[in-house]
């Protein structure tokens, strides 16, 4: 999702560090994000950083994965939405399909030999072919589009709300939806996803940590602050927060960066 008011959210997010991640945040004009902090029930989790690598400075990260020794990045804003292929050690951009300037570009995954996009406020999804970045056909869903994830039976998507909806991956229709709780306490903002070790890792709009939920039942089995990751030289300018979690299943790395940081980050969650 889009957050144009970085320095408000930074601001926001160091008064509530101790405190669950799931806050109101300067939403783009026309949209209205309800106020939610409650103390964190799950436990919260550091991380060993392993490897820094470079990140294009104008990808504005909606969707993130690794695949085949690449990484593939959704990027948002209208008019500077892509999908790119881009090489893991140089951050260099090796292949690029531009949306239409009218679509807002969000979550990002695979399936077979596809790629598949969501977009934000359109109600609009697509899918490529993942060799040629050939646009292979459109797809409808209500809402708002935020994050996408497959667990190899299905896609899963986040839509700013505390809830998980399931798709079938062939039909790309939903087939059942999944709240998301912390404790008692609804999580909402779930943005981008990634499936990992069996869970659903979710970024939280507005606050650097990491939700691991059981896809299950919905509950968070803890939280991984990343709010030390990138230094305050480097919170500068339009860089946002974070979001954008890939997975290397073969090699267990996990990756994470965030809206324009110059920056990826290989970690080891403690």
């Amino acid at each position: 999702m889009n957050l144009p008011s970085y320095s408000r959210t930074r601001r926001a997010a160091a008064l509530v560090l101790a405190l669950m991640p799931a806050m109101v945040v300067a939403a783009p004009p026309a949209v209205t994000v309800p106020a939610v902090i409650s103390a964190a029930s799950a436990p919260v989790q550091g991380y060993e950083l392993i490897r820094v690598y470079p990140h294009a400075r104008n990808a504005f990260s909606q969707g993130l994965i690794y695949l085949d020794g690449f990484l593939y990045e959704s990027t948002g804003l209208n008019g500077a939405s892509s999908v790119r292929k881009v090489d893991l050690a140089s951050g260099a951009v090796l292949q690029q399909y531009d949306l239409d300037g009218r679509y807002f570009g969000e979550g990002l995954t695979n399936w077979g030999p596809n790629l598949i996009q969501l977009t934000w406020r359109n109600g609009v999804g697509f899918v490529y072919d993942r060799a040629s970045f050939r646009l292979r056909q459109s797809f409808r869903f209500a809402g708002e589009g935020w994050g996408l994830t497959q667990d190899g039976r299905r896609l899963i998507m986040s839509d700013g709300t505390a809830t998980l909806r399931f798709l079938d991956p062939l039909t790309l229709k939903e087939t059942h939806a999944l709240g998301v709780r912390d404790g008692g306490r609804p999580v909402t903002m779930l943005n981008e996803l990634e499936y990992v070790h069996g869970e659903i890792y979710a970024n939280v709009l507005g606050i650097d940590r990491i939700a691991r939920i059981s896809p299950e039942t919905g509950q968070v089995l803890g939280w991984i602050d990343l709010s030390s990751l990138l230094s305050p030289a480097e919170r500068t300018g339009t860089v946002g927060e974070l979001n954008g979690i890939a997975y290397d299943g073969e090699r267990d790395r996990l990756f994470v960066t965030g809206k324009r940081w110059p920056k990826l980050f290989e970690i080891r969650v403690k």
